[in-house]
C-alpha cells in the first residue's frame, strides 16, 4: 500500500518533500544526528532535502534576547527586523510574511510563517502569529526551515521557526543574570535545570523593560517557561510544558520621509493621542507522549490548551479579545528493511487546532483607555484540521527519496451579537503534495532537489469586509479572497569539510540553495491593511549562501548572502475601492513590495582556547533598497551596519563550580540612519505617504551572569 501511494505521486509528477534519515557516516569526523522537531521525524542536516538552519543557544544568548532579529541576522533567506527595538519583529522568509505591515496587519504579529515552541503552535489556525511567548534568552535551540513546509504543517507554512526549551544540560545547574542597554533597557533572568529520576526539569523566568528610543515605544514583558521531560518506562517518554507571559508594548507608528529626515525619533501624533498599544496576557499548558510499540513502530501524541486575554488600543477603538486556542496531534511511524540496501520510513498523522472567543470593541476615552460605548460584540472562531503522510525510501545509503501529501480544512465561524444577519461561515480546503530527492555524494556532502506546493488562507482580519462594508458585502466575511497557493522548485548542496586529522585544525561548513517560486492569488494589503486585493500571480526566485569557517586556534569566520528577483506577473487593480469605478491599473512586471532583493551578513569571531572563554566579535550586515508599494513609487533605502562585541563565556571562578559570563556590545557603531521596517501600500496624508519605521541608532548592550554547576 505504501509503495502504491508513492507510485501514484511519482507517476502524476507530484512530489512532496518530507524528511530523511542520513546513512551511516563512515568518515572520522563526528556528526551527531539532530532531531528536527519541525520536520516531524529524526534526521541529519545533510540528509534533509530542504534549506535548514539550527541555531544552538544553550540557555545563554549573547544579546538582548528580545527579538528574532538578533538570532536570524546570519541566516540566508530570512529577514527579521525589529520595528521598535523590542519583540515586535517583521519576519519574512523568501517573501512569505512580507504583507504583514500596516496599522491593521503587523503590530505584534506576522503571517505566512509557522512558529512553534517545543513543537506547540504559536501560529493561530488562521495563520497569524504573535511572539509573546518566545523566550530566546533561555532557549535550547532554534530551528529554521527556509523551504515551504505546507505539506507537513499545512496552512501558513512558507517557513518554519521552532524554538525549543533548554534541556541541553547533563547535570543540575543554575544561572542568574542581568542585561542592560541603551534607552532604559534592562532584563533580569533566572534559568535552572536539574535531573529527576528518569528525566529533566527546566525552569526559566525573565523580566524585560525598555523606555524605547522613539517616543511612545516603551515595552515591558514578564515571561516564565518550565517543564519536565521524563521516561515513564523503557519505551515511553512524557513531556509536560507550561509557559505564560504578560506583555505590553506601545506602537509609535510610521513617519513620512520628511519626518524621518528631520527627527526620526518622533512618533505619529495620532498614535500618541490614542495611546496605541497591545497588552497581551497568555498562558499555555502542553503535554507530549511518545511510545515505542516495537523496535520499528512508534506512536506519539500531543495536546495543548492556550488561554489569551488581549487588549489593544488600535484604530480609534479599544479592543478586548478573550480567546482560547486548543488542539493537538497524533502520529504513527514505521521503519522497514525491504531488502539489502533498501529501507524506508513511513509517517502518517493528523493535526487539529481550534481557536474561539468573545470580542468586544469600545470607543476610546480621552486617554486612550476603554470608553463606555460598546461598538461591536462578536465571536470569531477558526478551526484547522489536517491529515498528512510521508514516505522516505533509502537506496544503498546514498539516495533518499521522499514523497507524501497533506489535506487541510480551515473553517471560519463568525457570529455578530448586535447584527445577527451578518453571521457567516466559510471553509477553505486544500491538498498539498511535495517531494524531494537527496544524493549523498560523500559522507559529509549532499545534493538535493525538491518540488512541492504551499497553501495559505486569508487571515482572520483579511476576511473581514472592506471599508465599503454595507455597500458591496452582505455578510461579515469577505467573499472575494481565496487561499494563496504556491509551487516551489528548489535545489541545493551542503557540505562539512574538516581540516587536518579528524578535523583537528578546523572545518568549513556551507550550504547553497536556489529556488523558483510561483505564487497565485497573493494577498496584498491596502490602506494600512484595512482591505486587501489579490495579485493573480507572483514570481520569486533566488539564491542563498551560508558558510562557517572555524579554526582550532579559536578564529571563526561566517557569511551569508541572499539575492533574489521578485515580481508581479499578473496583477490588475480595480480602483473601485478608491471611489473611481471602472478604473484599472496593470502592475505586471513591477517589483514585489516589502522584499529586499539583496541582504547579507559577515562576521568574524576570535576566541582563543588559552583565554578560557574570552572572545571578540565583529559583524557587518546590510540590506538593499526595496519598494514599499506595488506601483514602485516609494523606496525604502538600504543600509550597511557595523556591530562589535567583547565578552567571556563560562569563565571558571575557582574550583567551586561557579562560572562567570559577561559581554559588552555596540550595535550600529557608525550611527547609520536607517529604516527598520515599512508599511506596505501606505496611506497618503495630504498626498504624502506615511510608511517609514526608523531603526535604532547607535546603542549599547551589556550583560553579567553567574552560573553554578552542581
Amino acid at each position: 500500500m505504501r509503495f502504491l501511494i508513492l507510485f501514484v505521486f511519482l507517476a502524476g509528477g507530484n512530489f512532496i518533500q518530507l524528511k530523511a534519515q542520513a546513512p551511516k557516516d563512515t568518515a572520522n569526523y563526528e556528526m551527531k544526528p539532530v532531531t528536527i522537531t519541525a520536520q516531524r521525524a529524526q534526521g541529519t542536516w545533510l540528509a534533509l532535502p530542504l534549506a535548514l538552519n539550527v541555531v544552538t543557544v544553550g540557555g545563554r544568548h549573547q544579546g538582548k534576547g528580545y527579538g528574532f532579529d538578533e538570532l536570524f541576522s546570519s541566516i540566508p533567506g530570512v529577514l527579521a527586523q525589529s520595528r521598535s527595538g523590542n519583540q515586535d519583529v517583521r519576519l519574512t522568509i523568501r517573501g512569505f510574511g512580507a504583507r504583514g505591515a500596516g496599522a491593521r496587519s503587523n503590530s505584534g504579529t506576522t503571517r505566512g510563517i509557522r512558529v512553534l515552541i517545543d513543537g506547540f503552535p504559536e501560529t493561530e489556525p488562521d495563520g497569524r502569529t504573535s511572539f509573546d511567548l518566545t523566550d530566546l534568552s533561555g532557549a535550547g535551540t532554534v530551528e529554521v526551515i527556509r523551504s515551504n513546509a505546507s505539506a507537513l504543517w499545512g496552512n501558513a507554512s512558507g517557513g518554519i521557526v521552532n524554538v525549543t526549551s533548554n534541556t541541553m544540560f547533563d547535570a543540575p545547574y543554575a544561572d542568574v543574570g542581568a542585561i542592560m542597554g541603551s534607552y532604559g533597557f534592562h532584563k533580569e533572568m533566572l534559568h535552572l535545570g536539574t535531573m529527576i529520576d528518569a528525566g529533566k526539569f527546566f525552569f526559566s523566568i525573565n523580566n524585560t523593560n525598555s523606555d524605547g528610543w522613539r517616543y511612545h515605544s516603551s515595552s515591558t514583558q514578564a515571561l516564565m517557561n518550565t517543564g519536565i521531560i521524563s521516561s515513564l518506562g523503557e519505551r515511553t517518554k512524557l513531556g509536560v510544558y507550561l509557559t505564560g507571559t504578560s506583555n505590553l508594548f506601545r506602537i509609535p507608528g510610521p513617519l513620512t520621509q520628511s519626518q524621518f529626515d528631520s527627527l526620526a525619533q518622533q512618533a505619529d501624533s495620532t498614535f500618541i493621542k490614542r495611546d496605541e498599544r497591545r497588552n497581551n496576557r497568555l498562558g499555555r499548558l502542553g503535554v507530549t507522549v511518545t511510545h515505542g510499540l516495537s523496535e520499528n513502530n512508534e506512536i506519539s501524541a500531543s495536546t495543548f490548551v492556550n488561554t489569551k486575554y488581549l487588549q489593544r488600543s488600535e484604530r480609534n477603538r479599544f479592543r478586548d479579545f478573550n480567546r482560547y486556542h486548543i488542539g493537538g496531534n497524533a502520529m504513527f511511524q514505521n521503519k522497514s528493511e525491504y531488502s539489502s540496501g533498501l529501507s524506508g520510513k513511513f509517517v502518517v498523522g493528523i493535526d487539529e487546532a481550534y481557536q474561539d472567543g468573545a470580542i468586544h470593541f469600545y470607543d476610546l476615552d480621552a486617554y486612550g483607555g476603554r470608553g463606555t460605548t460598546l461598538i461591536a460584540n462578536k465571536r470569531e472562531g477558526a478551526n484547522n484540521f489536517g491529515a498528512f503522510f510521508q514516505e522516505e525510501v533509502h537506496f544503498d545509503e546514498q539516495w533518499i527519496l521522499t514523497a507524501g501529501g497533506r489535506y487541510d480544512n480551515i473553517t471560519y465561524y463568525y457570529d455578530d451579537y448586535i447584527d445577527p444577519h451578518l453571521d457567516d461561515q466559510k471553509a477553505f480546503t486544500r491538498f498539498t503534495p511535495k517531494g524531494g530527492l537527496t544524493f549523498r555524494a560523500a559522507p559529509l556532502q549532499s545534493f538535493y532537489v525538491s518540488l512541492g506546493g504551499g497553501v495559505e488562507v486569508p487571515a482572520g482580519n483579511e476576511v473581514d469586509p472592506s471599508p465599503t462594508f454595507g455597500v458591496d458585502t452582505v455578510t461579515a466575511l469577505n467573499p472575494l479572497l481565496e487561499p494563496i497557493t504556491s509551487m516551489t522548485i528548489e535545489a541545493g548542496t551542503k557540505q562539512i569539510m574538516p581540516f587536518g586529522d579528524n578535523g583537528s585544525t578546523g572545518s568549513f561548513t556551507y550550504d547553497v540553495a536556489m529556488y523558483y517560486l510561483e505564487v497565485s492569488d497573493d494577498i496584498i494589503p491596502y490602506s494600512g491593511g484595512a482591505f486587501y486585493f489579490t495579485a493573480g500571480k507572483t514570481r520569486r526566485m533566488g539564491a542563498e549562501f551560508g558558510g562557517d569557517l572555524k579554526f582550532a586556534n579559536g578564529l571563526g569566520l561566517g557569511a551569508s548572502l541572499t539575492v533574489s528577483d521578485n515580481k508581479y506577473v499578473d496583477y490588475i487593480i480595480d480602483s473601485v475601492h478608491y471611489g473611481v469605478p471602472g478604473k484599472q491599473a496593470d502592475l505586471a512586471d513591477n517589483k514585489m513590495s516589502g522584499v529586499p532583493e539583496e541582504y547579507y551578513n559577515v562576521n568574524a569571531k576570535f576566541a582563543p582556547p588559552s583565554l578560557q572563554g574570552a572572545y571578540v566579535q565583529i559583524t557587518v550586515h546590510g540590506i538593499g533598497s526595496y519598494f514599499a508599494d506595488d506601483r514602485n513609487l516609494y523606496t525604502v533605502p538600504g543600509y550597511t551596519m557595523l556591530d562589535a562585541m567583547i565578552g567571556v563565556s563560562n569563565y571558571p571562578l575557582g574550583g567551586s563550580g561557579l562560572s562567570l559570563s559577561a559581554f559588552f556590545g555596540v550595535n550600529n557603531i557608525t550611527d547609520k540612519k536607517a529604516v527598520a521596517s515599512a508599511w506596505i501600500n501606505p496611506d497618503l496624508v495630504g498626498g504624502v505617504p506615511v510608511y517609514l519605521e526608523p531603526a535604532l541608532p547607535r546603542n549599547v548592550v551589556g550583560s553579567v551572569s553567574l552560573g553554578v554547576n552542581f
